[in-house]
């Protein structure tokens, strides 16, 4: 039977060119296209047999992640059809697992594999031409195109199970926005590099990272030897194994649920409701989303924070503080002023606060729905000023203690503040009033302060970290990033538990205040 799948699978692949006249045309031409483009990129890649030994591993490195992320990602943008859907062969009565190994093996019979199977060849090459084990090297190879491969099989059942009915303006919005997150720092990072006397140093650091990571882990295997070699292939295995059991969870989930089709007309009218998940926490994210984008006083909010800690650094570059010094500073200023935007988010609801509680809604959902809005602003700003702020620092070994930095301030304000939305709430300008008229009002000073101060202090040792990595060692900046984003999941979790508990058990004063306010 997988025989059988497989002789099907490539006959479906030789059926698309059963056409006449231009369409047969441009897919000839297309083919053509792509099999001179890969034949190049294949010698390439093996004539770094005769690079320096540097060279060949930052360079198959840096290409196998970028494989390895292109594989994951494209399938989400994309949204095509995917004629190995595991529900075609619902109708004939196997189990789950022999649906989602026959499934990965007939996608090797696909023109993307393929081109990835003819790379990581001439990586094999361009490897053991360094003197690399040749079983090493299969083995290398072996593992990413695996991994391409899964990785490809499950963002695709992971579109058409969450994303194939959603497909609206604003989900190609957020999609745009990811894809902007990551290619934008990426680009400065390539940009600022100096490539006039070979390889930069910068990207051989940024290849030894992407070495213990998902992406890289199987494409560094090639060109490691003793001990070198345990970090790499126990990622490498561990991500392929990880993949798998979620490829055999995605295919069990696809065969056994169904789904109430939507048409796309309804879905596209439901704007952000129809991006999200149908709960309560999706409902209360697209309203506050709405609002957000709406409402002149989260858009006031949102344009003085960039423009606020910005302009802390004018009065330090006037006394002469370097530049290079003061651009550090305004990255974890906005994370910091954006996880303390949604401290007294409960008081701009007004008197509509009684839909949630009416509904009966869960704080947890409550309180996890009224941060979407923020993370969706504050991410992608977020990930911009802290590409700019290390190009000007002009260090990026700094990189990840700034990622952990701004981690820890944005996620531990958001947790914080998740708390004093239901404790502490004070009145606001009403809806339909400018965003800079404020009533009389005898407390709030407190909260605000509690909020800002709180998250300083939670993420002093992270602060502490990145000031040793400018100080002292670079390697403290992976201390620094991996213990901010701990300390910052660690507040937000217990922010967000503890303020759904005093959303439910205060949820009469909370009425009282909005309609006192």
């Amino acid at each position: 039977m997988v025989a059988h799948v497989l002789r099907l699978r490539l006959a479906l692949l030789l059926g698309s060119l059963r056409t006449r006249g231009a369409v047969l045309a441009r897919r000839l031409l297309a083919a053509l296209a792509l099999v001179i483009v890969l034949g190049a990129v294949c010698i390439a890649v093996a004539r770094l047999a005769d690079a320096p030994r540097v060279a060949a591993d930052t360079l198959t490195l840096v290409l196998g992640s970028a494989l390895v992320l292109g594989f994951a990602l494209l399938p989400l943008f994309l949204g095509a059809e995917d004629p190995l859907d595991p529900r075609r062969f619902a109708v004939l009565g196997r189990s789950p697992g022999w649906v989602a190994g026959t499934v990965a093996a007939a996608s090797v019979i696909s023109l993307p594999i393929l081109a990835v199977i003819a790379v990581a060849a001439a990586m094999a090459v361009a490897w053991t031409g360094h003197g690399a084990a040749g079983f090493l090297a299969v083995i290398a190879a072996f593992l990413g195109v695996a991994t391409c491969l899964l990785s490809a099989r499950c963002a695709m059942a992971i579109g058409a199970l969450a994303l194939r009915d959603r497909r609206t303006p604003q989900l190609t919005g957020l999609m745009v926005t990811a894809a902007l997150i990551l290619v934008v720092p990426a680009a400065v990072f390539l940009a600022s590099l100096e490539w006039g006397a070979g390889l930069p140093p910068q990207l051989v650091e940024a290849a030894r990272g992407l070495a213990l990571t998902p992406l890289g882990a199987a494409w560094a295997i090639g060109l490691r030897r003793g001990g070198d070699l345990v970090g790499p292939l126990a990622v490498a295995v561990a991500t392929l194994l990880a993949l798998a059991v979620l490829w055999a969870w995605l295919t069990r989930r696809m065969l056994t649920t169904t789904s109430r089709p939507v048409p796309v007309r309804e879905r596209r009218g439901l704007g952000w409701f129809a991006v999200m998940p149908g709960t309560p926490g999706g409902a209360i994210a697209a309203r506050g989303i709405v609002y957000w984008f709406s409402d002149a006083r989260h858009l006031a909010n949102i344009i003085i924070v960039p423009i606020a800690s910005v302009l802390v650094i004018v009065p330090l570059l006037v006394v002469g503080v370097p530049v290079e010094t003061v651009a550090l500073i305004p990255a974890p200023l906005m994370a910091l002023f954006f996880g303390w935007l949604a401290h007294n988010d409960l008081a701009y609801d007004s008197t509509g606060i009684w839909l949630h509680l009416a509904a009966g809604v869960r704080g947890f959902a409550d309180r996890m729905g009224r941060l979407a809005p923020v993370v969706l602003i504050a991410v992608p700003l977020l990930a911009v000023a802290v590409t700019l702020s290390v190009w000007a620092h002009d260090r990026w070994d700094v990189l990840p203690a700034m990622i952990g930095v701004c981690a820890s301030l944005f996620a531990s304000g958001l947790g914080l503040s998740s708390i004093s939305s239901a404790v502490a709430p004070y009145p606001v300008s009403r809806p339909g009033d400018g965003p800079f008229e404020q009533p009389q009002r005898t407390g709030g000073g407190m909260a605000q302060s509690l909020v800002l101060l709180g998250a300083v202090l939670l993420s002093a040792p992270t602060l502490w970290w990145a000031w040793l990595t400018l100080t002292r060692d670079a390697q403290y900046a992976w201390t620094a990033l991996w213990g901010g984003v701990a300390i910052g999941l660690a507040v937000l979790i217990a922010g967000v538990v503890v303020g759904g508990v005093a959303f439910e058990r205060r949820s009469s004063r909370i009425m009282e205040f909005a309609e006192t306010m």
